[in-house]
């Protein structure tokens, strides 16, 4: 197939481009940058130019090709609801373009939820539970299937490398501004994890096999406990380990204290079985013990 993928130069993009044309697909890769442009070519790769800004640029990519993987967002948490708009929007453009064709679409979602039952994995077959979290690209995604889309929905973890780490990322900032590492009460709350080729591989086999509507969980490690994130963090960083109140929470974690105790085991049972996807790469917390530290010589 010949695939368009937005967000083809970032973190998944770029183990996700190589992965779909070793197994032989096309790609026509999006990027802003003509420094994103020499990354697309050197990887095999067409460029196409636009923006999730800029409507007719996807329009024109989607029309050009079998299938869309899109990935693309903007994660400015300063405006993010601004960001789940264009999103939105960006999903119902190319939505359009696709629209009676049964060509597929993968959108991104997630897997960190309000779990409506506590400490029970969230199943693939699940709703994502209604909430008041701003980014509806589920929803839009499952919204294409009317328009006789295949449309396919992707929940990530925290997806991982020693370089990148989804939300811990960030707690890793806020560690080293804080000069500490901390972790709510008992530190038993829990984040899944996947690694990011095993990561790139699921869209792939989810591009070649997955059925409209379906929901696939992008999940290595069911549960990775917020005490063990805290260790392993401070052991790399040289930075005391401490546990807050969830009082205590907002004035260290700030606008992710909510994430920070939220646990969310999530299953990939089904995802496993029936896409025969098997994660093989290395644990969340084997990345954070090899982390490489932002700045760090």
């Amino acid at each position: 197939m010949r695939v368009f993928v937005t967000g083809a130069t970032g973190f998944i993009g770029s183990a996700l481009v190589p992965e779909l044309i070793q197994s032989g697909h096309q790609v026509l890769g999006m990027t802003r940058t003509e420094e994103g442009a020499e990354k697309l070519t050197k990887a095999g790769a067409e460029v196409h130019y636009g923006t999730l800004e800029d409507l007719d640029s996807l329009k024109a990519g989607a029309a050009q090709t079998d299938a869309v993987i899109h990935l693309a967002f903007n994660h400015d948490f300063s405006r993010f609801q601004t960001n789940c708009e264009d999103d939105r929007r960006a999903i119902e453009a190319m939505g359009e373009v696709l629209a009676g064709s049964g060509r597929p679409f993968i959108g991104t979602a997630g897997v960190l939820v309000d779990n409506p039952a506590p400490g029970v994995p969230f199943d693939e077959d699940d709703a994502k539970p209604v909430g008041g979290f701003p980014r509806v690209s589920e929803e839009a995604t499952l919204a294409t299937i009317d328009q006789g889309v295949r449309g396919i929905v992707m929940r990530l973890s925290q997806i991982h490398d020693p370089y990148r780490q989804g939300l811990v990322s960030l707690l890793i900032q806020i560690a080293l501004e804080k000069r500490a590492v901390a972790y709510v009460g008992d530190g038993s709350s829990r984040w899944a994890a996947a690694h990011v080729t095993d990561t790139a591989r699921l869209y792939r086999l989810a591009l070649e096999k997955a059925e409209g509507g379906s929901k696939w969980h992008a999940v290595g490690e069911q549960g990775v406990a917020a005490k063990d994130i805290a260790e392993a963090l401070g052991d790399r960083l040289n930075l005391p380990v401490v546990s807050l109140t969830p009082e205590e929470a907002p004035g260290y974690f700030g606008f992710l204290s909510h994430f920070a105790n939220l646990d969310s085991p999530t299953s990939n049972a089904k995802t496993r079985e029936r896409l025969g996807w098997e994660p093989t790469g290395p644990t969340l917390i084997e990345d954070l013990r090899n982390l490489v530290v932002p700045g760090e010589a």
